[in-house]
């Protein structure tokens, strides 16, 4: 059996002399405690040394990626081949199949082969001869300076400053266009204002502008290049029955400049937004497909870099760029903001008012696993972010639909699944039992009244009944106009003050009617005394 092992000089070729001894795997350590043990199992058969640091850096970070390096290749063929019968013992597995794949030649990992590298690494100065241990020492550190270089090797491909500028840079020439165009449409209108009802695309208004120049010559201006054959027939009718004024050749050669500056700027935007969208799909091509290449490299822009954005949690993405609505909430005590930029995203657009919340909050924690994928991955594929869109886009048909889904064949719906509201079981306590007011109406009240007034009391008797009621309509009264006028929670008030006015006065009533019976019983009791006195004088 031949055993490969690298070290930071090179590669070496050993060959194993008593391969019964690597039965035992856990006392093989013992036959390497000296090395004139270590020098009975194993003998060094060949040793390749690389040239320089560069190309033991090839080498190792082939062997990273499990990979056949060129000086691998030549060891392997100048050495190993000529004894194709032998077993190759390799301490990666991935790297045996590549070896077994190109080169045919049978490889060997197993526990006994890791224990037999790891007892050669530690004879390893006494087997390899002609390399002392300062010499190997520092080819070790000089290898791991320069592999942790490469890991860590600066890429053109993944600098997200530049994102961070094309999106200023695309924001600040959408302002500076839209004032030009402003400007160029306010001081072409001087001169022919019906241009600008006809024409609304503002790329198509400068282009018209640039290429007609002065009213007048639109007649004999060919703008099929630039307009459909409707809109120019009709800017050409409105040519003739213009109401502009009239302006000198200095400023329609003024205007046409400016409309020159618009249709570069415009075109450079364009350019701009191509060059932003190749390195958005470079950077972070899983945070492009969940929330699109203008809003991904926004969330960058505010979070300063990638690596700074992917250490945000997905409640800080959500809300990323609302800070101030969201400190004002919580100085307020009021509802928090539910999104910031991610509400330019496209599935949260195309959602209704009221699902827009859960959608923001269900996007936000994908991208948020989208961004640590691309800041801290290896891959730069766009898988992920493809899958877990189908995901959101399900979703929302789901809650689009209310989750109701028709079943096939039957045509029957799901039971739709009502809102959890808690039902106290605590019994409230109804106040409206307390009231002593007689159901009966107004109405009622009065037609009794009247009966009673009909009936032949005593002239004292009448005028208290006649006070007391003039005292009822009046309070009444005053009860109603001031239920009009104050707000509707001063109603209750007032109506609870009435209802105790009412109720003082029923008890005083009584007692009146009480004192008015008595009176007219008393009345009675003298009348037949004098009848009887009367009858009885005629007796005598």
């Amino acid at each position: 059996m031949l055993v490969l092992f690298e070290t930071a000089a090179g590669y070496a070729i050993f060959k194993v002399l008593d391969e019964s001894k690597l039965q035992k795997v856990d006392s093989l350590y013992k036959e390497f405690e000296t090395p004139e043990k270590a020098n009975k199992v194993v003998k060094l058969k060949h040793f390749e040394k690389f040239q320089d640091t560069t190309e033991a850096l090839a080498a190792a970070t082939a062997l990273v990626e499990g990979k056949i390096g060129k000086s691998l290749k030549k060891v392997l063929k100048k050495v190993v081949a000529k004894e194709a019968h032998e077993q190759l013992a390799i301490s990666d597995a991935k790297l045996g199949g590549v070896i077994k794949e190109k080169l045919d030649l049978s490889c060997v990992h197993s526990p006994a082969v890791a224990e037999l590298m790891r007892c050669i690494r530690n004879q390893m100065e006494s087997l390899i001869t002609g390399l002392p241990a300062r010499e190997i020492s520092a080819m070790s550190l000089g290898l791991a300076h320069s592999l942790s270089r490469y890991k860590l090797k600066f890429s053109p491909d993944k600098v997200d400053t530049m994102i961070v500028q094309a999106i200023s840079l695309l924001d600040d020439l959408d302002k500076e266009l839209n004032n030009y165009i402003m400007r160029c449409r306010e001081w072409y209108g001087w001169h022919f204002p019906e241009l600008g009802k006809v024409i609304t695309d503002n790329l198509a208004y400068c282009k018209t502008v640039r290429k007609i120049g002065a009213r007048t010559n639109v007649a004999t201006s060919d703008l099929s290049d630039i307009l459909p054959e409707e809109i120019e027939a009709e800017v050409k009718l409105a040519a003739e029955i213009s109401m502009g004024t009239e302006v000198s050749e200095e400023d329609i050669g003024n205007i046409m400049h400016l409309c020159d500056q618009v249709i570069e700027i415009t075109e450079y935007r364009a350019q701009l937004y191509d060059y932003l969208k190749n390195r958005m799909m470079a950077i972070a091509p899983n945070l492009t497909v969940m929330v699109g290449e203008l809003v991904g490299a926004r969330l960058i822009s505010h979070a300063g870099s990638l690596l700074n954005l992917a250490k945000h949690p997905a409640s800080t993405v959500q809300i990323l760029g609302a800070e101030k609505a969201l400190f004002r909430a919580l100085k307020t005590r009021k509802d928090t903001p539910k999104y910031g930029l991610i509400y330019h995203a496209s599935l949260v657009g195309q959602t209704t008012a009221k699902n827009k919340g859960k959608i923001s909050r269900m996007l936000a924690a994908k991208a948020a696993l989208a961004i640590r994928y691309d800041a801290l991955g290896e891959d730069t594929n766009a898988e992920m972010g493809v899958e877990n869109r189908a995901k959101l886009e399900a979703r929302l048909r789901q809650l689009e639909d209310k989750g109701i889904r028709r079943i096939s064949g039957t045509g029957k719906a799901m039971a739709k699944a009502d809102k959890y509201q808690h039902k106290s079981e605590v019994k409230v306590y109804d106040p409206s039992g307390d009231s002593t007011i007689p159901s009966t109406s107004k109405k009622r009240k009065f037609e009794e009244v009247e009966e009673e007034a009909e009936e032949p009391v005593t002239p004292a008797v009448k005028s208290k009944k006649a006070k007391k009621e003039a005292a009822t309509e009046v309070v009444e009264e005053e009860a109603e106009t001031a239920a009009t006028e104050e707000t509707p929670k001063k109603k209750k008030k007032k109506k609870d003050k009435k209802a105790e006015v009412v109720e003082e006065e029923e008890p005083k009533a009584e007692e009146e009617e009480m004192a008015a019976t008595e009176t007219t019983e008393k009345k009675k009791k003298k009348k037949k005394k004098k009848v009887k006195e009367e009858q009885e004088e005629d007796d005598e």
